[in-house]
Parts: C-alpha cells; sequence; structure tokens
C-alpha cells in the first residue's frame, strides 16, 4: 500500500499483501435479515363415531375465532357433517365431489369453491365416496393432495383442526398421523367401554409412528359426556396423557348440538 496516499497500487491489487487479507478475513459480515414466519398448529381431532368430535370442534373453532385467531376447520370423516353445526345444520359441498364436477365439466377447482366462512372460521369438507362405492380413506388422501395443489400450508392459518374418525385402522385415516401432516393429536371420549378403546387405538398409532421417527404427540383427552363415573379419568392417567376438558353429561347441550 502507498502510504503517502492510503490505497493499494496496481502491484498489490494484482497481490494483496497478507496483512490485508487477514484485516479482511477479520470483519464480521452483516448479519442475514430475518423475517418472521407464522407456524400454523395443525391439530387432528380423533374418537369413536358420535363422540361429539364436531360438537368439539365447532365450538373450540369459534371461540378460536372470537380471540382474532385465524381459524380452518376440515372435517375428514365420509359423513361430511363436521361443519354442519357452524352452517346452521346445512352441509358444504365436498372437496371430493366439487372436484369431481369440476373435472367433468373441465374446469379447475378453486378456494372459493370449497372454502367457506361463518362466524370469522373458514370451513370445508373432504367428504368421501357413496356408500358402496369406493374407500373412504383414499378418499381422504386425494382430498389432501388436491388441498396441496391448492396451496393448503401458504394460507396463512394459526390454526388448523381436523375431523378424524377414530378409527384409524384404515391408512387414510391415519395419514395425519403417519405422515406428521399435524402436531398434536386430540382424543375425544366418554366414560364407556367403546370410546376409550377407541382411544386406546389412537394413542397406540400415535406411539408406533413416534417410535418410527414421527414427531406427532398426543396432546390430551377431551371428556364428553361426562357422568362423573371417572372411567375416562382413569385411562387418561394410565395412558399418561392430559385432561383438556371435561363437558358434562346434559340433556340441553346434547339437544342443541343434535
Amino acid at each position: 500500500m502507498n502510504d503517502a496516499q492510503g490505497f493499494l497500487t496496481a502491484e498489490e491489487l494484482a497481490n494483496p499483501p497478507a496483512h490485508i487479507l487477514r484485516e479482511e478475513a477479520a470483519i464480521e459480515p452483516d448479519p442475514a435479515p430475518t423475517i418472521a414466519t407464522k407456524e400454523t398448529q395443525i391439530i387432528a381431532i380423533y374418537g369413536k363415531g358420535g363422540i361429539g368430535k364436531s360438537f368439539t370442534l365447532a365450538n373450540l373453532s369459534y371461540m378460536m375465532a372470537q380471540q382474532g385467531k385465524k381459524v380452518l376447520l376440515i372435517g375428514c370423516d365420509p359423513k361430511s357433517d363436521t361443519t354442519s353445526l357452524l352452517f346452521g345444520g346445512r352441509a358444504c359441498p365436498t372437496i371430493i365431489e366439487t372436484s369431481t364436477k369440476k373435472k367433468l365439466a373441465g374446469d379447475q377447482v378453486a378456494i372459493g369453491d370449497v372454502c367457506f366462512k361463518r362466524d370469522g372460521v373458514f370451513a370445508m369438507e373432504l367428504g368421501g365416496p357413496e356408500v358402496g362405492r369406493g374407500c373412504g380413506g383414499r378418499g381422504i388422501i386425494h382430498g389432501f393432495e388436491l388441498l396441496e395443489k391448492l396451496g393448503f400450508h401458504e394460507w396463512g392459518f394459526d390454526y388448523v383442526l381436523l375431523d378424524f374418525l377414530g378409527d384409524v385402522v384404515c391408512g387414510g385415516f391415519g395419514l395425519p398421523i403417519a405422515r406428521d401432516m399435524c402436531q398434536k393429536v386430540i382424543v375425544v371420549g366418554s366414560n364407556d367401554l367403546q370410546s376409550l378403546y377407541v382411544a386406546n387405538n389412537v394413542c397406540s398409532a400415535v406411539e408406533y409412528f413416534h417410535k418410527l421417527g414421527g414427531n406427532v404427540g398426543v396432546g390430551g383427552l377431551v371428556i364428553n359426556k361426562d357422568d362423573g363415573t371417572g372411567e375416562a379419568q382413569a385411562f387418561a392417567k394410565a395412558a399418561g396423557i392430559p385432561i383438556l376438558a371435561s363437558i358434562p353429561a346434559d340433556d340441553d347441550i346434547r339437544r342443541k348440538s343434535a
């Protein structure tokens, strides 16, 4: 470097002195800009048919929306009745049904064709085949494949709630657990043997896939129609899962949710 003028000569530019290189290497790089990203919490709800999953989810999603959260409720049951309580008993057009009609007409499915909003809650039904005409689990897989094409993970929801059948023997209905599509599983049960049998199957499925490297965990048990006999509490204690809520057996609640 030319000390008199304070800059490098042509020769020094071609072959920088070692001390110049060391000084440049010691300069800390500017920190990479970080962009705050919102992670969507995906929660799958399982339980015996008729145990009150849809009732629980309709109220939970409504409560979250009233607290300012952006919530998507997805019915993953071929009965397609998850969202009916939110819409006053009316059924939403299902993704499977809409996809079939659009395909026959040569059209593409758009978000507005399958996603609807009520009281701040976004809702949709995956649907399934007619009775005796196909595999319900395969319908679930097809529905999620279509959601992926629609950009499901880019919609910016705070919570996505999935309502599933408790029978995780079928791979389609066990999809969120097997493929790490959700972070947590919540089980809805009651003080009866059948619902606790299903709850135990769900917990066993989560444990099985966890041993294979899965990351899904059981968030806890919601006790519906709690008559105070304590069987569900005993199951939760034996299974090592927390009780998230206990909804009493009440005829007025039952009539309003029917």
